[in-house]
């Protein structure tokens, strides 16, 4: 209640209410088998490891990836587009190289491709909406040209609810050798999706939004694209072995 009312919670598009089985879940991890993941060889972290990899297989089921390697967990779907930008972006994006968004992005998905662009020279170009306030999709289309390196889009918005027929993006993009990354946060929640299907070269999408916990997204990113980007933050999961004048580093997903 709220006031003495009975509150009916309709604010999901920003963030979900936990079911109880959620919370569950947290309370027994908590009391039952807390402890470092991929970091011990005793019974608990054994435990904790498998039930965290367990939950990236889930995952991978969920959107049908061919691997759950597939799988990157991070904080939230914001850390994840950055990831794309920093690791990916960084790397690949030179002077003059075009990146496609539509002006109905959620600004976690425009500010890191601001810095990305102010730093390696790339070129923002924006979508304008039309006549029914969503995005233009035969201006989308009419925009991609071989200096097209990246598409940036969402699968729905989450303002109107409005779908992008993603599909179809994917095949223009790829057609001049551009990738593209779906936010997929609103879609994952309440719709198919299948990655496999959208041919996407990499979706994010948050936790927070479809009844899980907060602090919890997710990237995906085709294997071949995964192996290839730099590491992000550095840190004890993601190496193989650490000396003093260099490190070595994990395979994804780590």
């Amino acid at each position: 209640e709220v006031n003495g009312s009975k509150l009916v919670y309709l604010d999901n598009a920003a963030t979900s209410q936990k079911p109880t089985a959620v919370l569950k879940s947290l309370q027994n991890y908590y009391e039952a088998y807390n402890s470092n993941v991929h970091r011990g060889i005793h019974y608990l972290s054994a435990k904790a490891t498998d039930e965290y990899e367990l939950a990236r297989k889930k995952v991978a089921a969920f959107i049908n990836a061919s691997d759950s390697a597939e799988i990157v967990f991070t904080r939230n779907a914001t850390e994840a587009i950055n990831l794309v930008a920093y690791s990916w972006g960084l790397s690949n994006l030179k002077p003059r190289d075009e990146i496609i968004l539509t002006i109905a992005e959620h600004h976690s998905a425009i500010v890191p491709w601001q810095i990305v662009a102010q730093k390696t020279g790339a070129i923002l170009k924006f979508v304008s909406l039309d006549e029914n306030e969503v995005p233009d999709v035969e201006k989308l289309r009419e925009m991609i040209s071989t200096s097209t390196k990246l598409v940036v889009v969402h699968h729905v918005s989450n303002v109107l609810g409005s779908v992008l027929p993603i599909e179809d993006i994917v095949i223009w993009a790829h057609a001049v050798g551009a990738k593209v990354l779906v936010d997929a946060c609103q879609s994952v929640p309440h719709m198919v999706v299948d990655v496999q299907g959208l041919d996407a070269d990499f979706l994010v999408a948050s936790s927070h939004k479809m009844c899980g916990p907060t602090g919890i997204g997710f990237l995906f990113g085709k294997s071949n694209l995964l192996l290839t980007m730099p590491p992000f933050l550095g840190g004890g999961e993601m190496i193989s072995d650490v000396f003093l004048d260099h490190s070595t580093y994990a395979e994804p997903p780590s």
